[in-house]
């Protein structure tokens, strides 16, 4: 049996109305997908702030 967590609460799939286990499945679908893309941006932020201070430098190491 498969328990699906919605809001901190546990419910058995099989408990749920056929409906509610579509919402459910959406609601994790874009949990899921809601932490992929702060993950991606996270990662995205960093590179973006390392390819600043690698041009920083670039321009820094040309006026020497």
């Amino acid at each position: 049996m498969k328990k699906v967590i919605v809001q901190g609460v546990e419910y058995m799939e099989d408990e749920l109305t056929p409906e509610q286990q579509i919402l459910a499945s959406h609601i994790s679908d874009l949990n899921r997908k809601l932490s992929l893309a702060k993950f991606n941006m996270d990662q995205m932020t960093a590179g973006l702030n390392t390819f600043h201070q690698f041009f920083e430098r670039s321009l820094k190491s040309e006026s020497r």
